[in-house]
């Protein structure tokens, strides 16, 4: 069964969020309005993998200028360790780099061991003299 990975389009907001609420740690942008603001100030930023019409994949590579940002990778359980979070991955790189970007940084949930293993398995560097603050 092939998937294809393509840039987000307002029409899969639905199905989006549905996937992340499945599979993904809830953030408090998961909501209609957050990605809605994505798509309007980053076109292309989402990323998502589909198969038969449905998707099986996400991730989003936003650039700010300065520095490229992955965030959201999420695969579907059953197409887990068959690569396609490698693919996603890749796919977020190319398009920063298209972009411009020279320096990237993936925010990764420390508690989540599936997503700290996906991360330490990549040839992406772990920093661990670095703190994130956030808000909201």
């Amino acid at each position: 069964m092939a998937i294809d990975i393509r840039p987000a389009r307002s029409d899969d907001t639905s199905a989006v969020l549905a996937f992340w609420r499945e599979v993904a740690a809830p953030t408090t942008t998961d909501d209609a309005e957050g990605v809605a603001a994505l798509l309007a100030r980053d076109p292309g930023a989402l990323l998502v993998a589909a198969s038969s019409g449905q998707i099986v994949g996400t991730v989003i590579a936003a650039w700010d200028g300065w520095r490229g940002s992955v965030y959201r990778i999420a695969v579907a359980p059953e197409h887990r360790r068959e690569g396609l979070g490698l693919r996603l991955l890749d796919e977020a790189e190319q398009r920063l780099a298209r972009l411009g970007a020279r320096r990237m940084q993936a925010i990764v949930v420390g508690t989540d061991e599936s997503a700290v293993g996906f991360w330490r398995a990549s040839d992406w560097e772990g920093q661990t003299s670095q703190l994130r603050f956030t808000r909201g």
